[in-house]
């Protein structure tokens, strides 16, 4: 037996047994990194095969068991010490004993619920991930394999438009209208800005995406904004009675869906910020939540095709009789 841990070591490797086959999903790390990781959704079993190798052939391994776990946990960069873990599953694959050469153990963990996407952020981290260990006296020999989690929603049923009004009295007022409330990470926004009154000279108008992480509870709340987005509507001053279309495709964007309170811990929450410069560079904006959420994969048409479908949808709503007549003249074709 080897004293204080030298002697006898072991390589352990965490394999799953769809490898090959199972897509990858690219994830960001704390350092702001991008990788490939194993992509998994909510209720998918996880099954592989943990290989323990030993370092040196001949020589005999003693341990305290050999085990693997499937870890859900939330991490607050602020309090670094403390992991929340919101899934636990452990399998036993070893008892304790020795090994006396290089072994592979199977495991199966079945119908795993995985409640919330992986996410990296600002303040917080949430990450699910494989350990392995054998357990040894002085120290543990262990290994981490990190997976990504996407969550699924179905469309939302009601999804109605956003209607909003920006004034100021007797010098301006906007009226803005979003074809719906609720979109998925590869949807298109489409929008009008009709100018009611203008008495302001206005020289710059922008659309901004703004994310709103918010982390903690009580008064250890901590909310971070970053702007994802900047949509250039006008560069000029507008007229009374013009109206502007907007057309904003979110697939060039890094977002993840709208997450709600996540475990009680954290939030990440989306938001339309219209925004207006006059000529004093005066800044007007107003701001309304949107909805994000995730789609299964499916064959898509192409985003100018599914742009001019919400076009027309919104521009119909917008112009009942000239919809009427749209749809007569699809009837007779």
């Amino acid at each position: 037996m080897s004293f204080f841990g030298f002697g006898q070591s072991a390589d352990i490797d965490i394999v799953l047994n769809d490898a090959e086959t199972r897509k990858k999903a690219e994830h960001k790390s704390e350092d702001g990194r991008k990788d490939k990781y194993f992509l998994f959704y909510d209720g998918e079993t996880v099954s592989g095969k943990v290989n323990v190798t030993l370092k040196y052939p001949g020589k005999r391994l003693e341990h305290n068991g050999i085990k693997i776990e499937f870890i859900g946990q939330i991490e607050l960069y602020y309090d670094r010490g403390n992991h929340h873990e919101f899934v636990s599953l452990v399998k036993d694959l070893a008892r304790p004993g020795e090994l006396t050469q290089s072994q592979t153990f199977d495991f199966e963990f079945t119908h795993v619920e995985k409640p919330y996407e992986s996410y990296t952020g600002q303040n917080v981290k949430l990450r699910y991930f494989l350990r392995a260990t054998v357990g040894r006296r002085l120290n543990d020999i262990s290994k981490e394999l990190d997976i990504v989690v996407h969550t699924l929603s179905t469309y939302p049923e009601l999804n109605s438009s956003i209607k909003m009004e920006v004034g100021i009295e007797d010098c301006l007022h906007i009226e803005f209208e979003y074809n719906k409330s609720k979109y998925h990470l590869k949807d298109v926004i489409v929008g009008k800005i009709y100018f009611l009154l203008v008495r302001i000279k206005i020289k710059h108008m922008e659309i901004d995406i703004i994310k709103r992480e918010t982390t903690g509870t009580g008064p250890n709340v901590y909310h971070e904004n970053d702007t994802i987005a900047k949509y250039e509507i006008m560069d000029g001053a507008p007229v009374r009675g013009e109206s502007i279309p907007i057309r904003l495709f979110l697939a060039g964007y890094e977002m993840t869906p709208t997450m709600r309170d996540i475990n009680k811990k954290f939030s990440v929450r989306y938001y339309l910020n219209l925004v207006l410069i006059d000529e004093e560079e005066r800044r007007y904006f107003k701001q309304q939540e949107i909805t994000l959420w995730r789609k299964g994969d499916i064959v898509r048409k192409s985003m100018s095709h599914q742009a001019a479908i919400a076009s027309q949808r919104f521009e119909g709503s917008s112009n009942p009789e000239r919809s009427q007549a749209q749809s007569n003249s699809e009837d007779d074709s």
